[in-house]
This record gives C-alpha cells, structure tokens and sequence, in this order.
C-alpha cells in the first residue's frame, strides 16, 4: 500500500471514530429496532456529516465554509458556529452574528498555539444568549488552518469535547482535500514531463520533413502538416487525466506517419486493433511515449527496414496493448534501471514516468510487462481493467473508429 493510500485509509477511520463519539449511545439490550430514539440521532449525526463532506473536499474557502457550516452546526447542536482561516471569518451559522466581527480576536491563541481555548462572548445586545465560546483548532499537516468557533450559553465539557471531534473531522477532510491537490500537481508535472521529452529533434525533423515534400509531393505534404497539427494537438491538450484507446491510438498513427516519411519508408508498422477495445479509458500519453521508445531506441541507426507492431486485444475483464520492435533491444539490467529511475534522460523515453502512472492508477498488479535483450528487440506489453472506478474520460470523447 502507497503512503498516500495508507494516509487516506487512516483519515476515513479517524472520520468514522470522530463522528461516533459525537453519539451518546445508550441502547438498551432488548430493543435494537433501527426507529429507537439512539438509532435514529446516530443516522441523522451521519447524515450531516456525509452532506458538510463535500464542501470541505474543497478546502479551507469561504465558499466551502459557507456550504457546510450549517451542517457543521447540526453535528454539535449549538445556537452559533463560526469558521475561520487565519486572516478572516468565512462563515457563520447561528444567532447573534454580531459575535462574528470579535470571532478573529477571541481565535487568536488558537490559531497560535494550536490548543483548543474556552473563552467568554460578550455582547453588547444584552439579549444574546451566548455567552461562551470554545475555539478548536483546523490542523492540516501540523499546520493550523483555521479555527472552529461554537457558541452557547455554556461550555460544559460535552461541548468541548464535541467541538474538538468536529475540528477533528474537519481537519481530515481539509487533509483529504490537500492530497487531491497534491495528487492533481503530481499528475499535471507528470504530464509536463512526458510533454518535454516528446523529442525536440522530432518536432524540428517532421517540420524539415514537410518543407521537403512541399516541392516534390505538394498533396503529401498538406497531409503529413495535418497529422503533425493533430498530434501536437492531443499530446499538449490541458484537460482531462484519462483519454479513450481510440484517441491514444490515433495520435500514436500520427506520429508513427510523420516518422516514416522522417525515415525515408524505412520504418514498417503493423496495428492490429479489436474494435471492442477501442472505447476503453486509458491514462493520457501512456502509450505515445511507448511507442517513440520503440522507434528513437530500437531501430534507430539500423540501415535495413526496421519493424513497429502495435497490437490492442480483448483479454477478458482488461485490455491488453503490446508494442514491439524488431530493434536493438537492451540489457535486462539496464531495463531494471530505467523502471528503477536510474536510467540517463536519453534512456527508455518516458518508460519509468509509464509504469509509475499504471501502478498508481491500477495498482502493482498493472505496470509494464517488458521482453528484452541486446540484439533481440523489445516487446512491452501494457494491461488496463476495461472498468475501473474514478477512471473515465472527461469530458466524454467522441469515439471515431481506428
């Protein structure tokens, strides 16, 4: 199990545990009817919580803080809650929001310390029934974020208690909004890296390659600047984590066209592509990277014709693509190294980067599956679950057959 996976796993048990000790539980033995009065403040203490859930996953915002508050404030049952940040108040809920212009002063050792603070709330409206405040740090990552204030006319140390689980509960899902961030900056850098290694040199060489047929072939030319538009196109779109095989399948044929007329036709490709695969989300430019290996590291200062075969077929439950090259292949230890990241830029282009993302995506079960040996060529075979929860391509894709 990753970090990450570990670390979300231990904030769902302290949401499940937290919630629960907000829940005075007195069941009696011989009445375990889902309708007694126990039963029904725990579902509805759970209900809250999973509607002010939402919000939070977005972080510590004035928006999110205005979403969820009220919910905030069904959990502990108090007349009044504030959220803040460190600077400003983003949130009321509750009576007497003349409370809220003090709320920044009276969190202020909280937001220091860290430590959750009981304090008086005065008021100038000799009516206001609150007269307490207890103030609950937000904790992401041993930094306070904000504060949770609530409100009463007491602070028996029920309340205390409640308001520190809550902050608690809170604080997970500001921690599970910050591992979303962090794992959409992991793939976006991801993405960025893959992008700079689509070799320069074959950008500048497909250009010089077009230029040259303009004068000889005028109608191949058009059709070679097509398919470079089209390739940049898909290789440096903004959106989407996750394209369909179709797509990926077509920009590699792009780049695959534009590298035989760079070679001279001495490049041969093979595709043999099951149609009922074609549909099947894959992360983006996990193929593409594959595929130029092949070709810059496999047949690359070969004077004989040089093969590429690219096959997608029906295994069942997934979708497995092989590549292979008839090429100059490597050593198996050299291979472990560039799994490794061991391996020099100019090695295995993109490879490592590949493998990390299926494993991170799919699991251990699903990196790369790589044949190799000096002088033999290299198979690289790539397994992806047809379905697979949170995998799917947004915006949806219009499927156009291969």
């Amino acid at each position: 199990m990753t970090r990450t996976s570990a670390l979300f796993v231990l904030l769902l048990l302290l949401t499940a545990l937290s919630v629960a000790l907000l829940v005075i539980v007195r069941r009696s033995r011989a009445n375990r009817d889902f309708g007694t009065p126990t039963d029904r403040a725990t579902f509805e203490t759970l209900h809250a919580a999973s509607l002010a859930a939402p919000p939070l996953r977005a972080g510590l915002t004035a928006e999110a803080a205005r979403k969820a508050i009220r919910r905030l404030r069904d959990l502990l049952g108090t007349p009044a809650l504030c959220l803040t940040d460190q600077e400003t108040v983003l949130a009321w809920s509750g009576d007497c929001e003349t409370h809220a212009a003090s709320a920044l002063t009276q969190a202020a050792e909280t937001l220091r310390s860290g430590r959750v603070q009981v304090s008086s709330a005065r008021c100038a409206d000799s009516r206001c029934p609150l007269r307490h405040a207890v103030i609950a740090p937000l904790v992401v990552d041993e930094h306070v974020l904000g504060t949770l204030i609530a409100y009463s006319d007491s602070s028996p140390p029920i309340l205390v208690r409640a308001t520190k689980e809550v902050a608690n509960w809170v604080s997970a899902q500001l921690e599970l909004a910050e591992l979303d961030r962090s794992r959409t900056r992991l793939v976006e850098a991801e993405m960025q890296a893959l992008r700079a290694q689509i070799s320069p040199h074959f950008i500048y060489n497909s250009l010089a390659t077009i230029a040259a047929f303009v004068r000889t072939d005028p109608e191949r030319a058009r059709e070679l600047l097509l398919d470079f538009a089209d390739f940049t196109r898909h290789s440096f779109r903004k959106h989407g984590e996750f394209t369909t095989l179709a797509d990926e399948l077509r920009a590699i044929h792009q780049y695959l066209t534009l590298a035989i007329a760079r070679s001279g036709d001495k490049l041969a490709v093979t595709f043999q592509v099951a149609p009922e695969v074609l549909p099947v989300a894959v992360p983006f430019l996990c193929l593409q990277p594959l595929v130029e290996n092949a070709v810059q590291h496999g047949l690359s200062g070969r004077d004989m014709t040089g093969r590429v075969t690219i096959l997608a077929r029906d295994a069942g439950a997934e979708a497995e693509i092989v590549i292979e090259d008839d090429g100059a292949g490597m050593d198996p230890e050299t291979l472990r190294g560039i799994l490794a990241g061991a391996g020099a830029p100019s090695e295995g282009i993109g490879m490592a980067n590949v493998d990390e993302r299926l494993r991170q995506v799919y699991g251990d079960d699903y990196g790369l599956v790589v044949e190799t040996a000096v002088g033999a060529g290299t198979k690289v075979r790539v397994r992806v679950p047809k379905y697979r929860a949170g995998v799917h391509v947004t915006p949806p894709a219009v499927h156009t057959p291969y």
